[in-house]
């Protein structure tokens, strides 16, 4: 039973560097969306039908590790008070308890520990893009583009990070420098735009906004050679407004993709045809 429940607290642990709303946090991405900037969910484990009652995790357990196994299973205020019996200097908690009220949607508390932690680590990169996120839900595009930045000087390899900068320099109509930072995100992760977050980035802001991050994720996928996700996104672009007609069919990312019959199908699926 132990070692079962120590196999599911890797997997808590390590989800939990990623968060994100539309952004993803870093759990370490917890998750997403979140401000409608990416915080990301811990994924459930395989062992999903395995027990964690409070009766189930043995108290040969840190308190620590116990929080992370009730993580993994959405136990979120049960794992707020079990890290609160773990050691209060550590940022890496604090960092988990900040995790686990972004997860509900508190975003003050969330808020509250991610400073906690930066306080103990000012260097805690996860903690920095976690900030970031909170920033992000409440529109301070520019505190959180600063906050990513400087966690991506500390962990320069963080595509969660990436992501995030770009969802908030689209929000900031800052269009070069999103392109740039989602194209940076997918050369260091080409799965980080298909995980599940509490809120998809696709999903941010008004039509004309999301219209936009449609249309330069279908750029990257096409680049990448992805056709099947360019066309995906393509679609996404178009139905939330995007119809410039030069652009499109100008576009050297697109040259390759304009030749398939299933470019020409979704100008016609979406009355677009006179595209072609």
């Amino acid at each position: 039973m132990k070692k079962k429940l120590t196999r599911l607290a890797t997997v808590a642990l390590g989800s939990l560097l990623i968060f994100g709303s539309p952004c993803l946090f870093s759990q370490d991405q917890a998750f997403g969306q979140v401000a409608k900037s990416f915080i990301d969910k811990p994924d459930v484990p395989e062992e999903r039908n395995t027990t964690t009652s409070s009766s189930a995790i043995t108290p040969q357990l840190s308190q620590e590790t116990q929080g992370d196994i009730l993580m993994a299973t959405r136990r979120y205020i049960e794992a707020i008070n079990a890290y609160r019996l773990a050691p209060s200097n550590s940022a890496v908690v604090m960092n988990k308890i900040g995790v686990a009220y972004h997860h509900m949607f508190s975003f003050a508390e969330a808020k509250r520990n991610y400073e906690k932690a930066l306080k103990l680590n000012p260097k805690y990169s996860e903690a920095l893009n976690n900030l970031g996120t909170i920033y992000y839900e409440e529109k301070n595009y520019s505190r959180a583009e600063k906050l990513y930045k400087k966690s991506l000087k500390i962990s320069p390899h963080a595509a969660v990070t990436y992501s995030n900068l770009g969802t908030a320099y689209f929000a900031h109509q800052k269009y070069r420098q999103g392109a740039e930072a989602y194209q940076r995100a997918f050369s260091l992760d080409p799965g980080i735009f298909d995980r599940d977050s509490l809120g998809k980035i696709e999903h941010q802001g008004p039509p004309g906004q999301r219209a936009t991050i449609s249309y330069y994720l279908a750029k990257t996928y096409a680049q990448a050679g992805n056709s099947e996700k360019a066309l995906e996104y393509l679609r996404k672009a178009i139905d939330n407004g995007f119809n410039d007609r030069k652009k499109l069919m100008e576009e050297k990312e697109f040259s390759d993709l304009r030749k398939t019959a299933a470019f020409h199908k979704l100008m016609v699926d979406e009355n677009l045809d006179w595209l072609g």
